[in-house]
């Protein structure tokens, strides 16, 4: 996620409509029953509500606080007052508050697309029957000793909203007069409905997502990437850039650079549609991006695919064309991994007293049960720095999160999710404070391992699980410490890549170091029965440089001017180095890296673009620039060009040896430098690297030797990998590659990579025997296979 807190947005509203609409009375409730979470939201049904029909609509909604909950419905999605409202009631077993309305009471109102949001009463604001729109009858306080926070004023979207009618900040809302989303005696009275976003009634949805990849996650190569920015700069795309449509016409381009899964940014609903843009098409030129919402770290639902991104906007369009982009990349193998944002949501904090805050959503439904409040109760207690920390212990959050995974798993057909700052499933505390427990089954790390199963080991049915494994504060930081069924991002694999190739002499790093990020981190990931493949094995991700700004800047810019900024924020560190301003040395060890994530145990991971050296031009949180200089250009130059050969390559490299995608972790040499162990590492000169030599900082040219005989391979024996830090040429001396054998050269990262032919994939040149020597250039890495 964005790597600062998220500025305050204050949004600005119409002024409450005076006009009333005539208001029936609620229909006769059946009698109350228990039902599934899974029931929630409004769908259509019978007129029972307990079957999928088309003669009524069921709303249904979970709150333990509220006294009172009105639907309200609307014709269309902003701009004019509802149609018809009626009142829920409770069932008190469950918390979950029904009305069944007949869809012929709709259409008398005029209303054919269903636009609905609720309003809430409760502790702080009982219900009086007086109460108006954009009125304070019946208020006792913003917030209560219990952290209640209910305002009527506010119109509140449904959290099981399939689809939204718009965000937060959008334009289409009119002209702003107020903060109409915002409590606190300023802003209290100010009704939101006019403007505010709404859930919108779906008819199911028979559209195919195809055929689901069982591939095992240990024989995946990950492809992070923004769905807008994927295709929004493509000029080759005749239409819809930027949408789920514009990914089905790039799907062809993942599958021949080798991608088997793409990983989006967050893709639900969140405050994008205000987004300043340089394109021709919006009308508009940013002169200052503060508070835009690129990347989308910001939900408001856990459900609704983002409208923003979508081609077709009117009712259920989103979903089918979402549906219709899953199929296309299924249709070429490749799974969809989706960024999931359960640690805070789009409500953000409190600003000046406690008692103002932003209210669209789960802070007027039950906020005391949504997040997790400060000690007193007035306050959130925040460790994502942005003002909230979803309460993902609470039993009905649980089955909210619970519940979206499936519904993304079930009905779109997603194959995985990453989840950002994860290590907040783990919190066990609910009120005043943070507190990690992995072994606790009462977690919803634990809850969703045992509801929505992870892929086996082999690869079958089943989601794939990735963890960003840390927030912000004292013990979110959680790297290797995620339950069974989990993989994570592995931050210290990215920072030993980064920090060999690019500190040398003044960060230690030793052989050791190196040896267990590239076999698959077996510190991190193997006391607890997970293998490999749990390490997502990255050197630059979203939130960060791009993979050719780590090698090409020496710390951050971003400060400069539209389109490269501004933007604030940013980490400091960022292990990266411009080679001394050397271009050729750049792409060099750019393809270091690249080459480094394809050789390793784990499950690799790329940014979009990092394929042909996109940059950033040193901006390291660019979360706010919905801009051509952040969009993938594939207008490529002959060094893009090559270099995304290269990357191509590599990626097939791996792919064509299991030997690199161990199912376990590798069994390590016993010191015989002539036998075939699983994984051997050695001097330049061929000997041994014994634990002297690997645990030594000063070490910085050394080797390692996978047996793929070992591992089930047959067309070739062995890999071998020589790597020189040094800033010189250090010459490296061959182990031995077996009986009769011989290694061939694969590729060597130095000058004789720079053309377009970087990588020999049949391995056509014999380079040498045990006992053989090849120069290996200052940075530079040589990789063979015996045979």
């Amino acid at each position: 996620m964005r790597n600062v807190a998220f500025g305050l947005t204050l949004m600005l509203s119409l002024a409450a409509c005076s006009t009333q609409t005539l208001i029936p009375a609620a229909p006769t409730e059946i009698t109350s029953q228990a039902l599934s979470p899974t029931s929630l939201g409004a769908r259509y049904t019978d007129s029972t509500g307990n079957n999928t029909g088309t003669t009524h609509v069921t709303f249904r909604i979970w709150s333990s606080k509220a006294t009172r909950m009105d639907v309200y419905l609307y014709a269309q999605a902003a701009g004019a007052a509802e149609k018809l409202k009626y009142t829920l009631v409770k069932d008190i077993a469950t918390n979950i508050w029904k009305v069944i309305v007949p869809v012929s009471s709709l259409t008398g109102a005029g209303i054919s697309t269903v636009y609905y949001g609720y309003r809430a009463w409760g502790p702080n604001w009982p219900y009086n029957s007086s109460w108006t729109k954009g009125s304070g009858t019946g208020f006792v306080s913003d917030v209560d000793a219990n952290g209640n926070r209910f305002n009527p004023n506010k119109l509140l979207l449904d959290p099981y909203a399939l689809e939204m009618s718009h965000d937060q900040n959008s334009p289409t809302s009119g002209n702003y007069t107020g903060f109409a989303y915002a409590s606190g005696p300023s802003y209290r009275n100010q009704d939101s409905g006019n403007v505010a976003p709404k859930g919108i009634v779906l008819k199911t949805d028979t559209t195919s997502y195809g055929t689901k990849p069982t591939r095992a996650l240990k024989d995946d190569v990950i492809y992070e990437v923004h769905l807008a920015g994927f295709t929004k700069g493509d000029t080759s795309i005749a239409s819809c850039r930027g949408t789920y449509y514009g990914v089905t016409q790039k799907a062809n381009y993942l599958q021949t650079l080798g991608i088997t899964a793409v990983e989006f940014l967050p893709v639900q609903d969140t405050d994008n549609d205000s987004n300043d843009v340089n394109n021709s098409a919006s009308g508009r030129s940013s002169t200052s991006t503060s508070g835009d919402n690129y990347w989308g770290y910001w939900n408001l639902s856990y459900f609704a695919p983002d409208r923003k991104y979508s081609c077709d906007k009117t009712a259920g369009g989103p979903t089918r064309e979402f549906k219709e982009m899953v199929k296309a990349l299924h249709d070429r193998g490749i799974k969809v991994i989706i960024d999931m944002v359960y640690n805070h949501t789009a409500e953000g904090g409190t600003w000046g007293t406690n008692d103002t805050a932003t209210i669209l959503s789960y802070r007027g439904i039950d906020n005391s049960a949504y997040y997790v409040l400060s000690s007193d109760k007035q306050g959130f207690f925040d460790v994502t720095a942005t003002g909230n920390t979803f309460n993902t212990h609470h039993p009905n959050v649980q089955n909210l999160i619970i519940d979206s995974l499936k519904y993304w798993r079930d009905e779109i057909g997603i194959d995985g999710f990453r989840f950002d700052l994860a290590s907040v499933l783990g919190n066990t505390c609910e009120v005043g404070c943070y507190t990690y427990n992995k072994t606790d089954v009462n977690t919803a790390l634990n809850k969703i391992v045992a509801n929505v199963a992870p892929r086996p080991d082999a690869g079958g049915s089943g989601v794939d699980l990735i963890a960003e494994p840390w927030a912000v504060g004292t013990g979110t930081y959680q790297l290797g410490n995620f339950p069974w069924g989990w993989s994570e991002w592995n931050g210290d694999y990215r920072d030993v890549i980064r920090k060999d190739q690019n500190k040398l002499g003044t960060d230690a790093i030793t052989p050791s170091q190196v040896y267990t990020r590239l076999s698959g981190s077996a510190d991190l990931f193997q006391d607890d029965g997970r293998k490999p493949w749990h390490s997502i094995n990255y050197v630059v991700a979203h939130d960060g440089m791009t993979l050719k700004d780590v090698y090409s800047c020496n710390g951050k810019n971003n400060t400069q001017a539209w389109p490269y900024g501004v933007s604030d924020g940013g980490d400091d560190i960022n292990n990266s180095w411009d080679q001394g301003n050397i271009a050729a040395d750049q792409r060099k060890a750019a393809r270091n890296a690249m080459a480094l994530m394809m050789l390793s145990a784990g499950t690799p991971m790329f940014t979009g673009g990092d394929e042909f050296l996109r940059t950033q031009f040193c901006n390291n949180n660019a979360y706010n620039l919905d801009s051509s200089a952040n969009w993938l250009n594939y207008s490529l130059s002959t060094d893009q060009t090559n270099f995304k050969t290269f990357s191509q390559n590599m990626i097939a490299f791996r792919k064509a040896h299991a030997a690199l995608r161990p199912a376990n972790f590798y069994g390590f040499t016993d010191g015989n430098a002539n036998g075939l162990e699983q994984y051997q590492t050695f001097k330049a000169d061929g000997t041994i690297a014994n634990s002297t030599f690997t645990a030594d900082s000063g070490q910085h040219a050394f080797a390692y030797r996978v047996d793929a005989s070992e591992l089930g391979e047959t067309g070739i024996t062995g890999i071998y990998v020589g790597y020189n830090g040094w800033s010189a040429a250090i010459n490296f001396t061959f182990p031995n590659p077996g009986t009769g054998k011989s290694w061939y050269r694969v590729t060597d990262t130095c000058t004789w990579a720079e053309g377009a032919s970087q990588v020999d994939l049949n391995a056509a040149t014999n380079v040498g025997v045990q006992g053989s020597v090849y120069s290996v250039c200052a940075r530079g890495m040589l990789v063979l296979v015996s045979k």
